[in-house]
């Protein structure tokens, strides 16, 4: 395949009609490891390119240092972390890994598992005397943002603000200028405006008072660092509520859809409970909930599988593309809780490596192995059902069920 040829096969990726299987398209990707596209950009689609290109220091994740910056860029006064490059990006992630995880507070995730435990299982009583159920509106959603709320210490009853600000979020992620009324960018500019505010309010609440919140934790956090800036923790707390929480939604969805999809395994899942940990580290392989990078930058001219990208290009990593790829992975396209070395880019890799990852885990883990244990003789209504417009966090908007 040419590089002139690859345009065609994004555009046909990025296109919703590809959304339900976009498999295919990555294994004719991945024929053209890294691929310069029309406007300059490059594509990185094979495994070993893109687990090279993630642990590079010569890449940058500050979008701020593309050539010619995202639109949705405008609206980040202060990005974060996962938007920054070290050592601002190592010191805010130490900041925030000391209350909300190891190796400060270690016992926190595991900590929160009975209460986990709970709201899933308050959750499915409410499916009592429904004959049809979507997995999604009835359970997916709620279950993490009822977390990402608590954790926060953000009040249970405005959710349905966030499920708004979310979804415009997301959308404008997508934003194409050539495609795309401006309405939807402004849309995601407002919300993230909205959501700050909204954030920063809560946060002035919480100086220099007790509680057990993570928002009350780093406004009060005297470590060995100081404390984060109000900023600071605004947007960390944003990166928690919309990348955590939209990413475990997608990876309950996936996973219950993969089990519809293979009974066998469903079966075996409900017979050997133990079996989740290994059968949700190949659902973030086989249906990640994460499936592009849509930026990199890089900081000079690097060299990846004998091409050369200048200097501020912008990169997009194809990471669901990389988790199916034949050289890496024996018969990829077949999904196999027992499979071994399964080094994954569900999460991607090197020091971006996913900062809710232990959480969206166990949240995956209690949420599927409740599901399979309680439902009775579940069947999907629809397959393929109908996903959510992003190709970048690619999940059904709905999935209807029913039981018997």
């Amino acid at each position: 395949m040419t590089t002139t040829e690859t345009p065609d096969i994004l555009r046909r990726i990025l296109d919703y009609s590809a959304r339900a299987d976009p498999y295919p398209l990555y294994a004719e990707l991945r024929k053209t490891p890294v691929a310069q596209q029309e406007d300059g950009s490059y594509v990185i689609s094979t495994y070993r390119e893109l687990t090279g290109i993630l642990h590079n220091p010569h890449l940058s994740s500050d979008v701020r240092n593309l050539s010619h910056p995202m639109p949705a860029a405008e609206a980040r006064t202060t990005p974060p972390f996962i938007g920054l490059d070290p050592p601002e990006h190592d010191r805010l992630r130490r900041m925030a890994m000391r209350p909300f995880g190891p190796p400060h507070t270690p016992g926190l995730v595991d900590g929160m598992r009975p209460d986990l435990t709970a709201t899933v299982s308050g959750l499915i009583d409410n499916f009592a005397g429904k004959q049809q159920i979507d997995i999604v509106d009835d359970f997916a959603y709620p279950f993490p943002v009822t977390v990402i709320c608590h954790l926060l210490g953000v009040p249970r009853e405005d959710e349905p603000r966030f499920h708004v600000w979310v979804n415009a979020i997301i959308d404008s992620i997508n934003y194409n200028p050539k495609t795309d009324p401006k309405e939807k960018l402004d849309n995601g500019v407002q919300a993230r405006k909205d959501l700050n505010q909204y954030l920063g309010g809560l946060l002035e609440q919480r100086h220099d008072r007790p509680g057990d919140d993570l928002l009350t934790r780093l406004a009060n956090d005297d470590g060995p660092e100081g404390r984060m800036t109000d900023d600071e923790i605004v947007s960390t707390a944003y990166l928690l509520l919309i990348a955590g929480h939209e990413t475990t939604v997608n990876l309950i969805t996936n996973g219950m859809l993969t089990l519809l999809r293979h009974p066998q395994v469903l079966q075996r899942l409900r017979n050997e409970p133990d079996l989740i940990v290994r059968l949700v580290e190949e659902l973030l392989r086989y249906e990640p909930p994460v499936h592009i990078i849509p930026w990199r930058a890089a900081y000079s001219d690097i060299t990846v599988a004998d091409t050369t990208i200048p200097k501020g290009s912008q990169i997009m990593l194809m990471l669901a593309s990389g988790s199916r790829d034949p050289d890496r992975f024996d018969d990829p396209d077949r999904f196999d809780p027992d499979r071994r070395n399964n080094q994954h880019l569900g999460f991607g890799s090197g020091i971006h490596l996913c900062f809710g990852g232990p959480m969206a885990r166990l949240e995956t883990q209690i949420a599927l192995n409740e599901l399979v244990r309680r439902l009775k003789n579940p069947r999907l209504v629809a397959d393929p059902p109908p996903y959510r417009p992003s190709p970048v966090l690619r999940g059904p908007i709905h999935l209807h069920i029913e039981q018997s």
